[in-house]
């Protein structure tokens, strides 16, 4: 079994959320600093790049079309032969079906609510609500266990990274909002394993406790600011480490990493171009230039990246019909998500990411009399590849109309058993303690890595 670390373990990543320096409590910032400044890694390290479709994709035009239904179930789209032998993916994904040999597809996810909030990928679980039982202070994420289980990345880097815009619909951030109920954030591992979060575009609009970081060039100026607001964040002095992990961000590989004019331009066109989503979707645009972010992060040191590409929430009420949404977003999707594998995979990166792509459930298997597809929890298709997952399969089997699983349903904390594992994580063994002291495993039922996928 693979090694990994418990929740008693030394390290324990430092936190700097945006607006909060978290540093309330325990070691202070400078003694963690100095802590993993003596234990830096030197060796490459496992990763995950979580991208969630915020909106519900649909699973029918995408990774699991039903021909031989019925019209207002099969839609408008035929589907094409993926370079892997039997396995046929929407017409509209060219790109992916190209190198289909690189991810699988789970066609029969199951464990999801009725509800838009990109929590319950982030999680694995509902919050919010009473009936949902959450510990005090909210179920927290999986970059934020991985946070406090492992500790920074490669070179002291930050663990985890959200890199996706800010969304207009609040519970499609990354912010534990949620449509009904309270708040699940910052869950019980606490703010300093939240993640360090890039609003707006990936240069600007990124404040530390006031102090504005979009201008990467002026990192001097920058680090006086910081030490002259030492008394507003409570700070008892400025000393080598503190100078040293503010440098991480402003001069360090963090900001390079975010410093996409690094990017030659011919990588930069081969992912394609910035598409805005409809603003009444309240979704993110499809921004081919954070997969490249996300890649860097990756590189970078960065443990666990989440990102948010475009708006998936296609009832035919906003925009267009999802014939025409369809045609207008998924070659866009297809592009990146495309490019993005196959960049990770040229890198060497892709047997040390593990990638997965997803929204927080599916779509109805009848078209609605607008021309939409409406939520649908009874099963969805989910994107996996990297980190020692095998590609060219197929996990699962839905019905013929494609709304429930007829064989081998995978419940969510399977997926998120496979994510730990991919880290090196035993969820047989490993726990995190909530706020009332007791001890949580990662996953619920003993729920283990979905087999198939290796």
């Amino acid at each position: 079994m693979s090694e990994f670390f418990t929740a008693g373990s030394l390290s324990r990543r430092h936190f700097l959320q945006v607006g909060s320096m978290g540093l309330a409590g325990g070691l202070s910032f400078a003694q963690r600093c100095e802590i993993e400044a003596r234990t830096v890694q030197k060796v490459s390290q496992k990763s995950v790049v979580m991208i969630y479709l915020p909106g519900g994709p649909t699973q029918f035009e995408t990774f699991d079309p039903k021909p031989d239904a019925p019209s207002e179930i099969r839609g408008s789209y035929s589907p094409i032969q993926s370079k892997v032998p039997g396995i046929h993916y929407c017409e509209l994904l060219p790109q992916l079906s190209a190198i289909a040999d690189k991810f699988s597809i789970v066609r029969t996810l199951v464990g999801m609510e009725n509800r838009h909030e990109s929590f319950q990928c982030y999680t694995g679980r509902a919050g919010g609500r009473t009936e949902d039982g959450e510990p005090a202070g909210g179920w927290p994420s999986f970059g934020s266990i991985v946070s406090q289980l492992l500790g920074p990345g490669k070179n002291g880097m930050i663990p985890y990274v959200d890199a996706a815009p800010r969304m207009a619909y609040n519970p499609y951030n990354n912010n534990g909002s949620h449509l009904q109920g309270n708040p699940s954030w910052p869950g019980f591992t606490g703010y300093k394993h939240v993640p360090f979060t890039l609003e707006g575009e990936v240069k600007s609009d990124l404040v530390l406790n006031g102090i504005d970081l979009s201008r990467f060039e002026e990192r001097r100026s920058l680090l006086e600011a910081f030490k002259s607001s030492q008394k507003k964040i409570e700070v008892a002095g400025i000393d080598d480490f503190q100078n040293q992990a503010f440098q991480m961000l402003t001069s360090g590989g963090f900001a390079e990493a975010m410093d996409l004019e690094q990017e030659p331009q011919s990588i930069r066109d081969r992912y394609g171009a910035l598409q805005k989503t409809d603003p009444s979707f309240g979704g993110a645009p499809q921004s081919p230039e954070h997969f490249i972010l996300a890649r860097r992060l990756i590189e970078a040191g960065v443990r666990c990246v989440s990102m948010a590409f475009g708006a998936w929430d296609w009832h035919a009420n906003r925009e267009g019909s999802i014939e025409y949404l369809s045609k207008k977003y998924l070659p866009v999707f297809d592009q990146a998500l495309a490019v993005f594998l196959q960049d990770l995979d040229e890198r060497g990166l892709l047997e040390q990411t593990t990638v997965i792509v997803w929204g927080e459930f599916g779509r109805t298997p009848r078209i609605n009399a607008k021309g939409g597809r409406d939520h649908w929890p009874g099963t969805q298709s989910v994107l996996m590849a990297g980190g020692g997952l095998q590609g060219g399969r197929i996990v699962g089997q839905t019905d013929r109309v494609g709304g429930v699983p007829l064989d081998r349903p995978v419940h969510v904390q399977e997926i998120f058993a496979t994510l730990f594992n991919n880290l090196g994580i035993d969820t047989l063994s490993a726990q995190i303690t909530d706020l009332s002291g007791r001890p949580r495993y990662l996953v619920d039922e003993n729920r283990r890595p979905v087999r198939e996928l290796y």
